[in-house]
């Protein structure tokens, strides 16, 4: 009977210590209208109009706001399961292709609808990803594609897991399905400041060439990326009116 108690003291004060480290890391629910339009953003003009866009109910998870017909989804991102925390203040607008749409994306849905259960920590959420993949429920796209994040703000981790920086910034980029791969395959400097560059954030977690999720970034360049600000004007100034996170001086860098 002391064993027994003794576990369950533990374990009440395990779930006591977790609901500490994550308070105040409740997500928010953004204005529909406000979040169809910065995931929108994230695709070129051409394919708006016929793309799907999946909005994000902090209590159940990721819906479809709007049903497209051309296979590009588009979302914004609230929650990266390799870094292993939940915070409030990550919105990464990001688009897929039909491809992408089926491969990677469910690792972004599936892991927002475990965060939104409240069954789960931020580990769990990461090993429970970890063990799908490998169990080959996720799987890297299985022809070359396109990931679109076109968007003219971004709030976003800028390091390795483990490195749990997030920062706002300008940088408007297309990123090409690269899983499995490293540096030395493609030739990449990863100091460049230019680009490309390869980013594989699994590989940190998977082991190096295991991460189904891994991308060549191109930036745009900077006729692109100045259309993109000044086409972005009004978004901007509504992001800065609805949440501080996008009132800091955001800079150009890449992730």
């Amino acid at each position: 009977m002391k064993y027994l108690l003794l576990c369950a003291c533990c374990v009440l004060l395990s779930v006591r210590s977790s609901a500490q480290n994550q308070a105040g890391s409740e997500l928010d629910k953004m204005p529909a209208d406000l979040e169809t339009e910065f995931a929108l953003k994230a695709l070129p003009p051409q394919l708006r109009p016929a793309a799907t866009v999946y909005l994000l109910d902090p209590a159940k998870g990721y819906y479809i706001g709007r049903k497209g017909s051309n296979g590009f989804i588009c979302f914004i991102a609230r929650t990266n399961w390799e870094w292993a925390e939940y915070r409030k203040d990550v919105f990464a607008p990001i688009a897929y292709d039909p491809e992408g749409a089926r491969k990677i994306f469910p690792m972004y849905r599936d892991a927002a609808a475990m965060r939104a259960s409240g069954k789960f920590t931020p580990a769990q959420v990461k090993d429970t990803i970890v063990a799908r993949i490998h169990r080959g429920i996720y799987k890297a796209p299985a022809t070359g594609g396109i990931s679109y994040m076109l968007a003219p703000v971004m709030r976003v981790y800028t390091g390795k897991p483990g490195d749990n920086n997030v920062s706002t910034m300008n940088m408007p980029h297309y990123m090409f399905y690269a899983p499995y791969i490293t540096d030395s395959d493609v030739g990449t400097d990863p100091n460049s400041q230019k680009g490309p560059w390869l980013v594989n954030s699994g590989n940190s977690v998977l082991g190096e060439r295991k991460g189904p999720e891994g991308y060549l970034i191109m930036p745009a360049d900077e006729a692109a990326t100045a259309k993109i600000m000044a086409d972005g004007k009004g978004l901007l100034k509504r992001l800065a009116d609805y949440s501080s996170y996008f009132t800091n001086d955001a800079h150009t860098m890449h992730h």
